[in-house]
């Protein structure tokens, strides 16, 4: 039996938290694919919900940006498609 004060157990947390973030990125990927923020703004700023978040899907929650087009855009910088929002440097 839990009570209110006994943590949850580690694996309803990592669900909760797992949840939390897949909420966040839609809601974030939504403002991206309305225009009401870029996908440059959010690498710029890199909240918290994008930071392991794959530039891929960063890219392609804009409108009319699918997978090649991603492709092509991040060849031609080069960056891999599977680099994380958090870990790219200003340069």
């Amino acid at each position: 039996m839990n009570t209110a004060t006994e943590p949850a157990p580690q694996h309803m947390r990592a669900l909760m938290q797992a949840n939390r973030v897949r909420l966040a990125r839609a809601e974030l990927k939504q403002r991206v694919c309305e225009g009401d923020t870029s996908a440059a703004d959010i690498v710029r700023a890199c909240p918290w919900e994008a930071e392991s978040m794959e530039i891929a899907e960063l890219l392609m929650s804009q409108h009319r940006w699918g997978r090649q087009r991603c492709r092509r855009f991040l060849a031609s910088i080069p960056i891999s498609e599977t680099k994380t929002v958090g870990s790219m440097t200003e340069r």
